[in-house]
């Protein structure tokens, strides 16, 4: 899920390292056909009905956000198959960086209203202002996708602004990549720029997101001790119900969090490039990456209905 993380190392002979490196490919796939699936069933209904449900649209997004950026990381990684010492602040390079920005940007902005809509709809908090909020939040469901755009593009722009200023000061100063004087005003750039820009970024929608998390889980599992009590124990349909959602929530965490954290990491260099670590972390990235696609299909109605209509064309039943 790292786009920068793209030079060729020794530690790539690594037999360990290759076969996690197969392990990813596959996990690649595997998301990447869930979240195709995921856009196009419910893009498909979007554009031929003129309407989808506010929650739906939110889900469609960001299958798309998810989506795209395995793309850009293919796209990179061929270029750099192709070109091994290409310069590394061409303009090549520099617009996928800035589509790879964009929708890491925008799936975070994504998510964290996903969970903001799950969090006011589905919570039986009795509060005046979040009863006002169940009731408003759908008809604002455009203007979260909006300000998703926005914001994503706003600071995508800024990122691109400092690399331009590094591409700049390479070429004024006629600096190969590997110079010294170069890596130094790199090195500046990211420490006092990008850096801190990068963690502003992308800890005001992860705070949103972990707070509302925090409410529904708390909610959840607090309707879920009720019902435990006053029913028929785990068997009983409103406990299952309640189940399910705690696990579809609980592996939407655990992507958001794993996904948040494979950007920090790449940013603060934490994990050398394509080192046996590297390999091992991206591996349960992309685990939970693969894995909730698989529920969202088996916990939304729609997706689930489609999923259906999919198996019966093919088994040729009606």
């Amino acid at each position: 899920m790292n786009g920068d993380h793209m030079v060729l190392g020794s530690s790539m002979t690594d037999e360990k390292a290759i076969i996690l490196a197969i392990i990813l490919l596959l996990l690649c796939l595997v998301a990447i056909a869930g979240n195709c699936f995921i856009t196009a069933a419910l893009g498909m209904e979007w554009v031929l009905q003129r309407m989808l449900l506010p929650c739906d649209k939110l889900l469609v997004s960001l299958g798309a956000s998810r989506f795209c950026p395995q793309w850009v990381v293919m796209g990179k990684t061929t270029y750099v198959f192709l070109y091994p010492t290409a310069f590394p602040y061409n303009p090549v390079l520099r617009f996928l960086a800035f589509q790879w920005d964009l929708l890491n940007a925008a799936t975070l902005w994504f998510s964290t209203w996903l969970s903001v809509f799950y969090c006011v709809k589905i919570a039986t908090f009795t509060h005046p202002v979040f009863l006002w909020l169940k009731h408003k939040l759908s008809e604002w469901v455009p203007w979260m996708l909006f300000s998703s755009v926005g914001l994503s593009s706003f600071t995508t722009i800024l990122f691109f602004i400092g690399n331009h200023r590094v591409y700049q000061s390479y070429l004024r100063n006629h600096l190969q990549p590997w110079n010294v004087t170069g890596n130094s005003i790199w090195s500046y750039c990211e420490k006092f720029y990008l850096f801190p820009l990068k963690m502003i970024t992308w800890t005001m929608p992860t705070a949103v997101f972990f707070i509302c998390m925090i409410l529904l889980i708390t909610s959840l599992g607090r309707h879920m001790k009720k019902a435990l009590l006053t029913n028929s124990g785990f068997r009983d349909p409103s406990v299952q119900a309640h189940i399910k959602a705690m696990l579809a929530l609980l592996s939407f965490a655990m992507l958001f969090i794993s996904y948040f954290l494979s950007l920090v990491f790449s940013a603060a260099g934490i994990f050398p490039p394509l080192d046996f670590k590297f390999w091992v972390w991206e591996s349960v990235i992309y685990l939970c990456a693969a894995v909730h696609p698989i529920i969202l299909l088996f916990s939304n109605r729609r997706l689930r209905a489609v999923l259906k209509r999919c198996r019966s064309s093919r088994c040729g039943t009606p």
